[in-house]
């Protein structure tokens, strides 16, 4: 699976998120590429703490911003800004503490399933939120997966592998 590693890392330092955006559209069976993987974080101190911590020791920097700006990567900056699109030397990824169209990171929590890969598990956004997101996102990108999303909700729902 692609990200295998990010995710490894942020399960084996115990931060709580759910893979939600093309990783886990790949994880509901989407066949559409992603370049980043997107998070969707506890905001709860003690996790902004860790995921802080982990994105830090990666060098994390803002993406499409002027490199060598100042930038500290530490709990201030998810007060300051709850959703950045990072660069890492790990990948890129995106984290937010809530996601459009679902809500806030217990709602998209509770809109999961667990996901086991390589040893350890963790959760992914559902597809029926999953179109939820895309939908009040309202992208071009967006729309386009739409059409593969709904034909895939609407093939789980007939029963169908």
């Amino acid at each position: 699976m692609i990200f295998t590693n990010i995710i490894a890392a942020l399960v084996k330092a115990d931060v709580r998120f759910v893979v939600v955006g093309g990783v886990a559209a790949g994880l509901n069976g989407s066949s559409l590429a992603t370049f980043d993987l997107d998070i969707c974080y506890d905001p709860a101190p003690d996790n902004v703490e860790k995921l802080a911590r982990v994105l830090s020791g990666w060098h994390a920097y803002l993406r499409g911003v002027e490199p060598g700006l100042p930038f500290i990567m530490d709990a201030k900056a998810f007060r300051i800004t709850p959703i950045m699109t990072l660069t890492t030397d790990m990948g890129s990824i995106d984290v937010m503490d809530r996601v459009t169209g679902v809500g806030d990171f217990d709602t998209v929590f509770a809109n999961s399933f667990a996901v086991a890969d390589s040893g350890y598990t963790f959760l992914a956004l559902t597809l029926a939120s999953l179109i939820d997101a895309k939908r009040a996102a309202g992208r071009v990108k967006d729309r386009g997966q739409l059409i593969e999303l709904e034909a895939l909700l609407a093939r789980s729902r007939r029963g169908a592998p």
